[in-house]
């Protein structure tokens, strides 16, 4: 598997701050937020499978315009993963035609342009060789990570989570563990801000990782814009043992 970073950034502001999405391979979509604007037309239409995390508007805000600019350009729908509750903020608050028009009914060379299909936690969903599973997460929102598992090596991606005891059992069955990319939105003055919103400062990063067991190599998303220096410096004070790094736009994984 090859995963791309098209976006990591907890917010906008130049050309290097994009939101969080990954594209896998050709095909598949981690998140839709604004790093998908990025690819050329020719890209979008080649993407088959899109798995959302949570209905946070800085991981789907791309997903209806991408959706509408390749509309007619595909012979089948583009399937949009997510759980049930997930689902149904999306087309009760995104494509329900007030906002965006509702692809899903849309039919165009006679298929929907859009189809949901809902997911649930542990569930392996396969793509020949290539497996994305549901794994846990704890928002403010009803929310997933995934795990993208090549058979010779794995990404594991927390999405937006907050202290998650849930979590770690479940990574630490990963055998072939090589990446994981888990969030630290806040500084740690910001602390009380990050536990109320359930994300991660720094000191609560060093206590979240001291339950991995597996060896992984780790970097950090959903860096705030405009805080980035001082929280990584902070995550050096409280996880350098770990030595997780930033994680960059364009950056690529592969494995």
């Amino acid at each position: 598997m090859k995963v791309r970073i098209l976006g990591c950034s907890g917010g906008i502001g130049g050309r290097h701050l994009r939101t969080t999405s990954m594209l896998v391979d050709h095909d598949i979509l981690i998140d839709a937020g604004t790093g998908v604007a990025d690819l050329s037309l020719a890209e979008l239409a080649m993407i088959d499978h899109v798995f959302i995390t949570h209905s946070h508007l800085d991981h789907i805000a791309a997903l209806p315009l991408m959706i509408d600019s390749i509309a007619d350009m595909r012979d089948k729908p583009v399937t949009v993963y997510a759980s049930d509750a997930t689902l149904e903020i999306i087309q009760n608050h995104i494509f329900n035609w007030a906002i965006w028009p509702d692809f899903s009914e849309i039919s165009i060379r006679e298929q929907a342009v859009m189809q949901y299909k809902s997911i649930r936690l542990g569930q392996k969903i396969r793509f020949g060789e290539r497996t994305i599973t549901a794994v846990p997460a704890e928002h403010t929102v009803p929310a997933v990570g995934y795990h993208l598992d090549s058979g010779a090596g794995s990404l594991v991606f927390t999405g937006d989570t907050t202290a998650n005891d849930v979590f770690w059992p479940v990574i630490n069955k990963i055998v072939n563990l090589r990446y994981l990319i888990i969030e630290t939105a806040f500084s740690n003055q910001e602390k009380r801000l990050a536990i109320m919103s359930k994300h991660l400062c720094p000191s609560m990063l060093g206590d979240e990782l001291a339950k991995l067991v597996r060896d992984a190599t780790i970097f950090i998303s959903h860096l705030k814009p405009g805080q980035i220096e001082l929280i990584m410096g902070e995550i050096e004070e409280c996880a350098g043992d770990f030595k997780p790094r930033m994680l960059q736009n364009n950056q690529v994984f592969e494995f």
